[in-house]
């Protein structure tokens, strides 16, 4: 099964809430399912979104979801939607790089960002997946913060993101999940045309 299947399946069995269908109706009308995670980071590469997503939720479910206290729609929801602002995000260019070995100059693809809404990372996410199905404030707030430190909220010293972790453990959860498999499960996916 692909990532995109995969997505559906997990997306479909877990997330009943209203509006999931037409949120995934309207995703299908996007390039969520064929665009990179990254410029030249993680999963750079086509259809490296879904997976970084997929990967993201079977890290959380895997190593954070707690039977007697968490939802398995909250995991889904988090999980495959933290970087639902990723959709339409990023274009496909080509940049003159230097061949090492001919010394000839070749016309090489690369992604390149165009942020159509700059409304942010964490928080258009959440604005997009609003703008279908409601969203638990533990949810909200795991989408709005999963970047962390990394957040540019975060870097110029906000309290907030201290106050989200310590009143909703989800949002922590959701925040390593993303690292772990940013850092240790998607090693080697940044290659443009890798599959």
């Amino acid at each position: 099964m692909g990532y995109k299947q995969d997505f559906i399946e997990i997306f479909t069995q877990n997330i009943q809430r209203e509006g999931a269908k037409e949120l995934l109706d309207w995703m299908q009308t996007t390039d969520f399912f064929t665009a990179p995670a990254s410029t030249k980071f993680h999963c750079a590469c086509e259809g490296g979104l879904v997976q970084h997503s997929v990967n993201v939720y079977h890290t959380l479910m895997e190593r954070y979801f707690d039977p007697e206290t968490d939802s398995r729609e909250s995991f889904a929801i988090c999980g495959l939607l933290h970087d639902l602002c990723k959709a339409q995000f990023y274009k496909t260019s080509t940049r003159n790089v230097k061949n090492e070995a001919t010394g000839a100059w070749e016309k090489q693809p690369f992604y390149a960002v165009e942020d159509q809404f700059p409304y942010g990372h964490g928080e258009k996410s959440v604005y997009l997946v609003e703008r279908f199905v409601r969203l638990k404030p533990s949810e909200a707030m795991a989408i709005r913060w999963h970047m962390g430190g990394f957040d540019d909220a975060a870097r110029g010293g906000s309290f907030a993101i201290s106050l989200a972790y310590e009143r909703y453990p989800l949002a922590v959860k959701l925040h390593l999940a993303d690292l772990e498999s940013t850092y240790l499960r998607e090693k080697g996916t940044s290659a443009v045309n890798k599959k």
